[in-house]
């Protein structure tokens, strides 16, 4: 499998430089993503700008990815959906589930977001 990772602060952005998302990749894919998780990312933003296809497998490993990230209170976001990836999602009904952004500035921003409602919320807790 054929990546790149960039760690900030705030979030892990995980590019996936592979033009498919299938059984082949989907597994290594999976145990990437719960590696950065146990690694102390509570954030991973996911870049799928090179990937054409997607199938259930694929589908699976983001899931996995998404149910790792909010466990913790953090957050999964996709970014860079092809339309046959964005088909397959949304035929799975999961455009509910998944964060899903058209670029990564913006799941950046919604990184920001959600550190920023986490954080008001810890402060009303603690009131």
């Amino acid at each position: 499998m054929k990546y790149t990772i960039d760690k900030q602060e705030k979030y892990c952005l995980l590019k996936l430089h592979e033009e498919k998302l299938d059984s082949n990749i989907a597994p290594n894919l999976k145990s990437e993503l719960i590696t950065i998780h146990a690694e102390g990312a509570k954030n991973i933003i996911l870049d799928l700008s090179g990937v054409k296809y997607t199938d259930s497998s694929g589908l699976s490993a983001l899931l996995v990815g998404n149910r790792v990230i909010q466990e913790n209170g953090g957050i999964f976001v996709l970014s860079g959906l092809s339309e046959h990836t964005m088909k397959l999602i949304k035929i799975s009904q999961l455009d509910s589930v998944l964060n899903i952004l058209p670029t990564v500035e913006e799941a950046i921003d919604a990184v920001f977001m959600n550190e920023l409602e986490n954080d008001l919320k810890q402060g009303e807790d603690e009131n």
